[in-house]
């Protein structure tokens, strides 16, 4: 008897590992699943990451130039809107800091083109501060005719090259 106990035994000790998985495929099922958690956990728990608007290129903040017919430092209707919207980033956003760079194209001498380059860029410097701007986040200068955009000696180049720059410090 104790022959057929120990095979009964044997009997059914076999037919219970057959029904169970291998060590090793339990083994990879449970990575597998640690991994699933972990993936859809971590995407659960992290909350998205706010894009800075600086940085989105289809934010009207992407646009950082005012331009100027000859001879004028008044900001143009049509660029009120995108110093407005600079404007409002500057004050929603206490840390930030700019700096209005005015410039000029090739005509005129330097002592004039300094002088309107100065006037363009304190002007946008006044309309961002009257839309809410901290006057600690702004500084404006002239660039004159020292840095221009466009290097050609016609009108497209000029018409480029007359602008005021927002250049942010970060």
């Amino acid at each position: 008897m104790k022959k057929s106990a120990v095979l009964t035994m044997v009997l059914m000790a076999g037919l219970l590992g057959a029904c169970t998985t291998p060590p090793a495929k339990q083994a990879a099922q449970q990575t597998n699943n640690q991994d699933k958690t972990a993936q859809t956990g971590a995407s659960q728990q992290q909350p998205a990451v706010a894009t800075d608007p600086l940085d989105d290129p289809n934010s009207p903040l992407a646009k950082r130039s005012v331009y100027y017919p000859l001879d004028v430092s008044v900001v143009q209707k049509e660029d009120r809107p995108l110093v407005a919207a600079h404007a409002q980033y500057l004050a929603s956003h206490p840390g930030a800091d700019v700096r209005v760079e005015g410039n000029c194209d090739e005509r005129g001498s330097s002592e004039y083109n300094l002088a309107l380059g100065q006037r363009r860029a304190d002007g946008v410097k006044k309309l961002l501060l009257a839309g809410g701007a901290k006057a600690g986040q702004i500084d404006a200068v002239s660039n004159g005719k020292e840095k221009p955009k466009a290097t050609c000696h016609a009108e497209s180049c000029w018409k480029e090259n007359r602008r005021t720059d927002l250049v942010y410090r970060r």
